[in-house]
Order: C-alpha cells, then sequence, then structure tokens
C-alpha cells in the first residue's frame, strides 16, 4: 500500500504558474501507476496527468501543452508543473496511485487528501 501527502496548491493570477507535489510512502511506489486528478464543486473528479511505472505520460485534452507530470523514483515523489493557468483549472487536486491500468478507482489504490488550487485575479 502507498501513502499519498500533496502539496503546493494555492491562489494563483490567471497566467500564473504553480507545481504540485505527491509524497509517497510505502512499498510498491516504483511499480505504481500515478495519476493527478482534480475535482470542482459540483463536477465529477477528472483524470488531469497520468504516468506509468515505463514514464509514459498522457493527459486530458484541456491540459496539454500546459502541464507537465514528472516521478522521481528514487525519491518517491510525483510532481504536477502546470503552467499558464485558468479560472477553468480552479479545483482541489488530488493524487492517484494504483497498479496500472487501475487508476482512478476508490477500491483499489491510495488517494491523498487533496490540495485546493485557486486561479482568481
Amino acid at each position: 500500500q502507498v501513502q499519498l501527502v500533496e502539496s503546493g496548491g494555492g491562489l494563483v493570477q490567471p497566467g500564473g504558474s504553480l507545481r504540485l507535489s505527491c509524497a509517497a510512502s510505502g512499498t510498491s511506489f516504483d511499480i505504481s501507476a500515478m495519476g493527478w486528478y482534480r475535482q470542482a464543486p459540483g463536477q465529477r473528479r477528472e483524470l488531469v496527468a497520468s504516468v506509468w511505472p515505463n514514464g509514459a505520460t498522457k493527459y486530458t485534452p484541456s491540459v496539454k501543452g500546459r502541464f507537465n507530470i514528472s516521478r522521481d523514483n528514487a525519491g518517491n515523489m510525483v510532481y504536477l508543473q502546470m503552467n499558464s493557468l485558468t479560472p477553468e483549472d480552479t479545483a482541489v487536486y488530488y493524487c492517484n496511485a494504483a497498479p496500472p491500468g487501475l487508476l482512478g478507482r476508490f477500491d483499489v489504490g491510495s488517494w491523498g487528501q487533496g490540495t485546493q488550487v485557486t486561479v482568481s485575479s
């Protein structure tokens, strides 16, 4: 089981940048797929970006070219660099660890507690 703690959220102006961090502890990090999800009020939780154990990444279309996910297996960390932020990126962002192919489920894998990102002038 992997335990996850997110950090790095906050208030930023439109066009600004933030970097979210997810610290993982426990076994199996290096064989887990990692994902960043977000949930805005009244909306479903959506997958923003994912990175597999082999380093392959995937992004939801609305963040492609603006966000970058990376992982540091030696340090058990996952990062989400977010650039050119817009108010539509405002949400609580969650880190998720799961066996490859099983991201997003609540009965498998682990979730962090979430970190708030607010994009506003």
